[in-house]
């Protein structure tokens, strides 16, 4: 790892989700409208809300983005915090079985199923299984009505006859079992055990994690898990969710000829609702682990939900996500300075568990010894707001990014992707989340936004502060134990305020360009009809590649790049130089610093971010329409007026080097950078800088790097993809891409000679108390980079995932979820890299690692099995629809074919080339690339 990746890791949140199991849960964002009366809210006409005999909801509504697809969800209000004491762990174990065996789909032949219908298992065929709800995914073409039709099947499969089959069972415990450990047995979880029942009051909540107990998932006997399942999967507790290219009555009488069969039990239990109850007065849990390596606060303040669904609810919504929006807005401000005083700071009042919302405040500290300034720091910030208020500037700029926000939303009302309807119908029939439709929201925010006042939010601070039903809750290392303080001291610490005074909102009146460079011109134009771009050549040699399309109504993606990058870095200066891109896209341009930047494009919809890797610089962005201008020249003042500000650098600087101190803690981190520096043949340019090289790096050398790889533009190529008109642009582009500075010297990257080590060997690490193991298995080599090539190598990649899956998994019943990740390149030289990827228990690695050198071993010599080809073929197809509907598919893709110097032409031929894949050619590709050149490396727990 690198420094700049280093420092990414230093804003993750490293505290373990409490909420689901399984699949990936879906991220979702609760919308808001708003009013100023207590009238109810209307439902969007434009989403059919129905109810069978039975009990059972569902909603269906008629979407057409993406074209010819549909999502499909069952939810389930029946989560962990139902299970009685000897069920613990099977309402997620319940949500595996669904995909191991019901009526109509045996044991594993529904996934079977719909991989051929191109459906890929764990990215689109999904669940997850929460505290208080189970929702199953099923996203499905809909160009054949026969697959389509049995999607609603399978769902009804899920919701009232899983088999559970013994077998089946027996089978499925180590998998489960095996997403514990892969999720769990770390410093994250063993923290969690520690201060969750603190937060969660010892309710019903804190009894009930999702994940279960070990000794249960071993030894249940089959009818408690269908006991479980008898109570709870049921209709009355169920919703059918349908959005989609699809004909609505048509969906409407699938549903009725599907659902309509479920019974509920003839004795119904009672679906309680749980809470989490109130404490009075503060709690303080001090937790350490010898694993963990950062030193974080939280502090929750606990409230009762406010459970209004009206226009009056709406608008105190609206009010709290522009208080938590202003907030946080000045806690970031702190990291700009040159001594910041805490690593990550964060407050937000939102939604807890169990019936109660919560102000939460969040802080990570340098080091243990500088606990108390991030704590202070995060609540002096909170206690500003609160005794003197925000201001009306910043109350001005908040309304403005909001408005812009629900503005973008209504734009794209015609291209929402489903999912999105799929989120809130969910969550209506969850938690009576109200769905007005975005035309209703809408125009309530043009009407009553403006009337928001500042004493409304200034108001808020008052009443979620509080000492009362508030936890404070203190994460560290096992080694740091002597530098935290005593629990009462903690208290006291939160107790007693620090005297603050008011903020002073630093802005600028300045504008962003003070002169408008002289334009240049087009010198040179041409189309390519094939995938309908235009390619101008400005006078200064810049190339601009032109994309309209129709995808988004409000969205223009932004790419741009010239060869050389860190390759031309000495290596007396790379760590400095590495630095450089960074440091410039957080400290804002011209006159104006990052804090400043920041509020002059609030209301904007304006990204714009220069880069430097290892072989290219460049611009990455987004804008739309309106904005185009104003991305156009922040891209030119990052070319001409870098800006170099030293607290920026120092307080980076500064970060990195507390992320340092405690990183050999964790055994995950420990390993990634050995697996780093050993594909990367020890390579001090790959591994992650030390803190003797971060004493020798160099504000003046990374600006001077910055400034000389963005001097020559001539030799750039920008990618223009989204809602524009060509002609209309091009004096937008003249002016600002034009008129950049140009030498003609055109320098390209430096093959650096960094490769993988040849052979075959293992390397292992011994880190860890947990009792898991990562492995990685690497295959690497030369490689001759052609579309031909390149496809083979896909689906080699996609049918060793689905051995490893039938194998690992079902069969071995050894891991959670194998991974195989196939790359290419061409730059510097033409190279690939497979990687199998899979934790397990320490005691299996021997086992697994020669069950996937098996499965290999049959591909190489019998070639894949022809069913595998065909499944893959249809992922692919599918996976290609979408794509070359998004405006992210073609920037990436345009982008590559620039860089690479191939044949854009050549996407339109994809689909068919398809049917270029056998057994034969897979084959062939299996012998190529998993050769000699293998290197085993694998975590295993510290020898005892």
């Amino acid at each position: 790892m690198n420094l700049k990746s280093l420092y990414a890791c230093a804003a993750v949140l490293l505290v373990a989700g409490t909420g689901a199991y399984a699949q990936k849960r879906p991220v979702t964002i609760k919308k808001v409208a708003i009013g100023n009366t207590g009238k109810p809210i209307p439902v969007d006409p434009a989403v059919i809300i129905g109810n069978l005999p039975n009990g059972l909801t569902y909603y269906i509504r008629k979407n057409v983005q993406p074209k010819n697809r549909a999502e499909l969800y069952l939810v389930n209000k029946a989560g962990s915090v139902l299970e009685n004491d000897a069920q613990q762990g099977l309402a997620h174990f319940t949500e595996h079985m669904a995909f191991n065996g019901t009526r109509d789909f045996p044991k594993n032949q529904l996934v079977d199923y719909l991989q051929k219908s191109g459906v890929k298992f764990g990215a689109d065929l999904n669940a997850y299984t929460s505290f208080d709800e189970t929702v199953y995914q099923l996203p499905l073409p809909t160009d054949s009505a026969k697959v389509f039709a049995k999607g609603f099947s399978i769902l009804a499969n899920w919701a009232g006859y899983v088999s559970f089959d013994t077998d089946q069972i027996n089978s499925e415990r180590g998998v489960v079992l095996e997403e514990e450990r892969l999720r769990g047995k770390n410093a994250q979880q063993r923290l969690q055990q520690q201060w969750l029942p603190v937060v969660l009051n010892n309710s019903r909540y804190a009894q009930r994690l999702p994940i279960g107990k070990v000794d249960i998932l071993n030894n249940f006997k089959p009818e408690t898990i269908k006991s479980f399942y008898h109570d709870w999967y049921r209709p009355d507790l169920q919703a059918v969710v349908a959005v989609g290219d699809f004909d609505p009555k048509q969906v409407e009488q699938l549903i009725k000829q599907n659902f309509s069969a479920l019974k509920n039990p003839a004795k119904e239990k009672l679906r309680t609702k749980y809470n989490v109850p109130f404490r009075a007065g503060t709690k303080v849990k001090i937790a350490t682990d010898k694993e963990f390596p950062y030193t974080m606060a939280q502090i929750f303040i606990k409230h009762a939900k406010v459970e209004d669904n009206t226009e009056t609810g709406y608008l105190r919504d609206i009010k709290v996500a522009l208080f938590n929006a202003m907030l946080n807005n000045r806690l970031s401000e702190l990291t700009q300075k040159a001594d910041p005083p805490y690593l990550f700071g964060q407050v937000n009042y939102g939604g807890f568990l169990g019936g109660q919302d919560a102000l939460t405040e969040f802080a990570v500290a340098k080091s243990a010894d500088k606990l108390k300034t991030a704590i202070d720091a995060v609540l002096d910030e909170t206690e500003r707001a609160r005794e003197f208020g925000f201001t009306e500037t910043e109350l001005a700029r908040a309304k403005e990014s909001t408005m812009t926000a629900m503005e973008n939303q209504w734009r794209e009302r015609d291209k929402t992707p489903s999912v999105s309807f799929v989120g809130e119908y969910q969550r209506n029939f969850l938690q009576k989340e109200p769905i007005p439709g975005i035309n209703w929201e809408y125009n309530f925010y043009k009407q009553h936004l403006a009337g928001i006042k500042l004493a409304d939010i200034n108001s808020l601070a008052g009443k979620f502060i509080s000492d009362q039903n508030r936890d404070v809750i203190i994460m560290a290392a096992d080694k740091d134990k002597d530098k935290l303080p005593a629990e009462a001291t903690v208290l006291s610490w939160v107790n007693s305020r620090n005297k603050v005074t008011a903020y002073v909102d630093n802005v600028s009146n300045k504008p962003l360009i003070e002169k408008l460079p002289a334009p240049g011109k087009v010198a040179s134009e041409s189309k390519d009809a094939a995938v309908g771009t235009t390619m101008l050549t400005l006078g200064n040699g810049v190339k601009v590649i032109l994309k309209p399309t129709d995808f988004k109504n409000n969205e223009i993606l932004i790419r741009g790049f010239s060869f050389g990058g860190t390759s031309l870095a000495p290596d007396a200066d790379f760590v400095s130089d590495n630095f450089a891109d960074g440091v410039i896209a957080s400290s804002g341009v011209g006159q104006l610093t990052q804090i400043q930047l920041s509020k002059m494009l609030a209301g904007k919809n304006v990204s714009i971010t220069p880069f430097i890797n290892e072989t290219t610089e460049g611009i990455a962005g987004s804008t739309s329409p309106k904005d185009l201008e104003t991305a156009l020249q922040l891209v030119y003042l990052y070319f001409t007026q870098p800006r170099k500000d030293a607290d920026v650098w120092q307080s980076n600087v500064e970060q990195y080097r507390s992320v340092l101190q405690n990183r050999s803690l964790d055994p995950q981190s420990v390993f990634s950078d050995t697996v780093t520096a050993v594909l990367s043949n020890h390579s001090f340019r790959r591994m992650t800088t030390t803190a003797n090289q971060l004493d020798k790096v160099s504000l003046d050398k990374a600006y001077n790097f910055y400034k000389e790889r963005f001097a020559d533009a001539g030799d750039f190529t920008f990618t223009f993809v989204g809602n524009f008109d060509p002609e209309k642009i091009k004096p937008l582009l003249e002016q600002y891409l034009g008129s950049l500075p140009a030498d003609a010297k055109h320098q390209s990257y430096k093959d650096l000679g960094i490769r993988t080590p040849m052979g075959k060997f293992t390397k292992s690490v011994y880190k860890g108390i947990g009792d898991k193991s990562v492995v990685d298995l690497v295959w690497t080599g030369n490689y001759d980079y052609n579309e031909a090539n390149n496809l083979q190598l896909d689906a080699l990649e996609e049918v060793v995932n689905i051995k490893l899956i039938e194998r690992l998994r079902e069969k071995e019943s050894g891991v959670y979820s194998p991974r195989i990740q196939a790359s290419y390149s061409k730059i510097p030289v033409g190279r690939y890299n497979i990687t199998i990827s899979f934790s397990c228990a320490p005691a299996n690695v021997d086992k697994l690692i020669n069950a996937a050198m098996e499965e290999i071993a049959k591909i190489k010599q019998n070639g894949p099995e022809k069913v595998d080809i065909e499944k893959f073929a249809a992922e692919e197809k599918r996976s290609t629809e979408v794509q070359l509907k998004e405006n992210n598919f073609w920037a990436t893709y345009l982008t590559g074919s620039a860089q690479n110097g191939t044949n854009p032409d050549l996407i339109n031929d994809h689909i068919k080339n398809l049917d270029q894949v056998t057994p034969q050619t897979v084959k062939d590709a299996a012998n190529k690339y998993f050769g000699a050149n293998q290197i085993n490396l694998v975590l295993y727990p510290e020898k005892k």
